[in-house]
């Protein structure tokens, strides 16, 4: 076999100030220092004004210079490593074999190889990854020279201290942050071992024809699956996937290909137990015209924009007779028009057996819901069709994290409550998907575990006897082929779920009602206590003037610090990792609606390492024309420690000198966040450009307490006309469904 020659370091590479920050362990607002106090810092040798880029290799002399140790996590070490190779070094495909030898040794191991001379080091991890069998695809042989020791040096100090998965993740992120793919996505993990757990006990052999990072495979093996296929367009998610197989399952047989399964299936001849798979989704250049008569449409031609139901019956073609697939799939595949057939075909033959409606945020897009479709290769001969099983998962994830009584759920499941409401037929309405992420956030971690319990309870519940498995009104429902088989052919869940007025309980939903309206008053005391409008006097004759001075210049002086500059509409690098976390995740909502941090680990920003303190000041990045919604708020003891999902600018003051809610207050003024803003019909806030008045302490501390009030008074606005429209919302079911009596108005006068 060909050998490839050892990589040389490139004449440079270069870095912007946000990562030299974080290659040095400190604030970016401390490298702003440096470049102002040091005339020797090295000057930007590329980039833009605003955006300048430096010589990475500069940037290192100069912080060792000045006795600065790196305090960068390993992973961001092995980033700064992987950038000296300059781009197009397809480090990843050479460092991949590396990092499946070293997951193979113990951590007595690792820690003499750590100490090893760089020829030492060289040798022995290039003996180590030529004895790994060849299962990682389109990788040759290489050898490793000198110039590699600091590259596989930081590789080793990853796999030491994050892991061997850590490393597998930096290495893909670089290579797709260097590639044209976009929308790259790993599956989470909670997810990956709920849709594993689906299938049935005993299935063996599993493929995922959009394989990706390789999650979904991981989570079979861990369910004992021993014979692992996979493909993907990609060869670098191909080759990361084939790799985390080795580390995850060294004992189970991993086959991993290159290519497009719909075009060119690398298994034609394999039928598996079982398939998962998370395929693209929205693919118009699928193969529609070219593969017309493929022989695998057994249940029709998928029309043109339809890909999703090619990659179903790809699956289907891939099972033995009885073997399940299981599929994430995105909400409109559930009732489009131009897919009606084949959703009939699917549930006529028996092979569709249960829909299972995720929350917005579980995954990928994050502002819909997507949908879990169980499916089944009919067997010749085989029992009747039974029924198929709709779960509705965002009503649970909603009222468990609401806090809704459990004994009430089904009163109110599907009635169009605030809450309870559906973004509809689209599935994918921004208006709904903010409206979950406010009311049913959990403030915590996204909670799989709650989740996966209720859907698989009713999942086994429903496999040991589907004909006589009993609903749960609002929340699953077992509906017979001929109700589906109608002019629509709508197999989405909250369709089929939602409760009927035979389900609600009268008694029960007239005290809901009557504990919404004691809510309903104590908010509504709350918001007059608020709104009292004494101490408030006019300045004089005229507005009153004062000198200002803008964020940067307040940042300058070191009266206060940004500590993250969030940038608009970013999640970070193509590609990159979400930050694995169990805290709360503040994100822009929450600061406009006075909400506590109601994110999780879906929503946080992929640099977000600086966790809140309380008395930082947050600033939404971006904002609606004409959004009347708070900009600011100063963060309290219920947001410390929660991390910054995208879109939030973060400014830690100096209280010695600048008041938090003097600060708030100013900085989220209308006539401030337009100045310092580009765009129309969303406006893009530039942190620095914002402008405070100077005034003494004692001053700012008044107009202070002004602002703070201010904002209790916007915040109880909204919670008191959230929990009307609750109120309303069930009375009016209650009433229209019949279990509701008006109240007796004998005797009381209309006029």
């Amino acid at each position: 076999m060909p050998q490839q020659p050892a990589a040389q370091l490139p004449t440079s590479a270069h870095v912007t100030a946000a990562e030299i920050s974080r290659v040095a362990g400190v604030t970016r607002a401390t490298v702003s220092n440096w470049r102002r106090r040091h005339d020797d810092f090295p000057a930007p040798s590329g980039g833009t004004e605003s955006s300048p880029l430096y010589d990475l290799t500069a940037v290192q002399a100069w912080l060792r210079g000045r006795g600065h140790t790196s305090a960068a996590s390993p992973a961001e070490e092995l980033r700064t490593a992987l950038r000296l190779l300059g781009p197009g070094s397809g480090a990843a495909a050479r460092l991949f074999p590396l990092v499946a030898a070293m997951s193979r040794l113990t951590p007595e191991e690792l820690a003499e190889l750590a100490t090893a001379s760089d020829d030492q080091l060289i040798a022995r991890t290039e003996n180590a990854a030529a004895q790994l069998p060849a299962a990682v695809p389109e990788v040759e042989p290489v050898r490793y020279g000198p110039d590699d020791a600091g590259t596989v040096r930081a590789l080793l100090g990853c796999v030491r201290e994050a892991g061997a998965q850590a490393a597998v993740d930096v290495l893909a992120e670089r290579e797709l942050d260097e590639g044209a793919a976009s929308g790259v996505y790993q599956t989470p993990e909670g997810l990956a071992l709920l849709m594993a757990r689906l299938l049935p006990a005993g299935a063996a052999r599993v493929l995922d024809p959009a394989c990706g990072s390789g999650t979904l495979l991981a989570a079979a093996a861990r369910q004992g699956a021993q014979e692992l296929f996979g493909q993907d367009t990609l060869p670098v998610q191909a080759q990361r996937s084939a790799v985390r197989l080795l580390i995850a399952a060294p004992e189970a047989e991993v086959a991993i290909r290159v290519g497009d399964s719909l075009r060119n299936d690398a298994f034609p001849e394999v039928t598996v137990d079982a398939v998962l798979s998370n395929p693209p989704f929205g693919d118009r250049d699928w193969g529609h015209d070219e593969l017309a008569y493929d022989p695998r449409w057994a249940y029709g031609v998928p029309p043109r924009f339809e890909s999703e139901l090619a990659w179903v019956q790809h699956a289907l073609a891939h099972l033995e007779a009885g073997g399940h697939a299981v599929m994430l799939l995105p909400p409109a595949l559930a009732f489009r028009t131009s897919g009606r057939r084949i959703r009939a075909e699917l549930i006529r033959s028996g092979a569709l057996r249960a829909v299972i409606s995720l929350p917005a945020r579980a995954a990928y897009p994050l502002h819909i819901g997507l949908q879990i479709w169980v499916l089944q290769r009919p067997e010749p001969g085989g029992a009747d069709r039974t029924p198929v099983l709709f779960v509705d998962g965002e009503g649970e994830q909603r009222d468990a994290t609401t806090g809704t009584p459990g004994a009430t759920v089904a009163v109110t499941a599907g009635f169009g409550t605030r809450g309870g409401s559906r973004p509809g037929r689209s599935g994918s309405s921004s208006s709904a998907a903010s409206s979950s992420t406010s009311s049913a956030s959990s403030g915590s971690a996204f909670d799989w575990a709650g989740l996966t319990g209720r859907v698989l309870t009713q999942w086994a519940a429903f496999t040991i006897a589907p004909d006589t498995y009993a609903d749960e009104p609002g929340v699953a429902r077992a509906v017979p082929l001929v109700d589906l088989l109608d002019d629509v052919v709508d197999v989405t869940p909250a369709r089929h779920v939602r409760a009927t007025a035979a389900d609600i309980d009268p008694t029960a939903l007239a005290r809901r009602v009557h504990d919404l309206h004691g809510q309903l008053a104590e908010q509504v005391a709350a918001l007059a206590a608020a709104s009292e409008s004494g101490g408030w006097q006019p300045s004089g004759a005229s507005a009153r003037e004062w000198r200002t001075a803008t964020v940067s210049d307040l940042s300058r002086g070191g009266a206060l610090t940004v500590l993250r500059a969030a940038t608009p509409g970013t999640r970070g690098s193509k590609g990159a990792t979400t930050p694995v976390t169990d805290r709360p995740v503040l994100t822009a909502l929450d600061i406009s609606a006075g909400n506590p941090p109601s994110g999780g680990a879906g929503d946080v920003h992929s640099d977000a390492t600086q966790p809140v303190a309380a008395g930082d000041v947050l600033v939404r990045a971006v904002a609606g024309g004409g959004d009347a919604a708070a900009m600011t708020r100063v963060a309290d003891d219920r947001d410390a420690g929660a991390l910054l999902g995208p879109n939030v600018h973060l400014l830690r003051p100096d209280p010695a000198r600048l008041d938090p809610w003097f600060l708030a207050g100013f900085l989220g003024a209308e006539d401030n966040i337009a100045s310092a803003s580009t765009g129309s019909t969303h406006v893009h806030v530039t942190p620095g450009r914002l402008r405070v008045p100077l005034l003494p302490l004692e001053e700012q501390r008044r107009y202070g307490e002004a602002f703070r009030r201010v904002y209790e008074l916007r915040a109880a606005v909204r919670r008191t006309a959230d929990l009307a429209a609750d109120t309303a919302a069930i009375l009016t079911t209650g009433l229209s469904a019949g279990v509701l009596l008006p109240p007796d108005t004998t005797g009381v006068r209309s006029d």
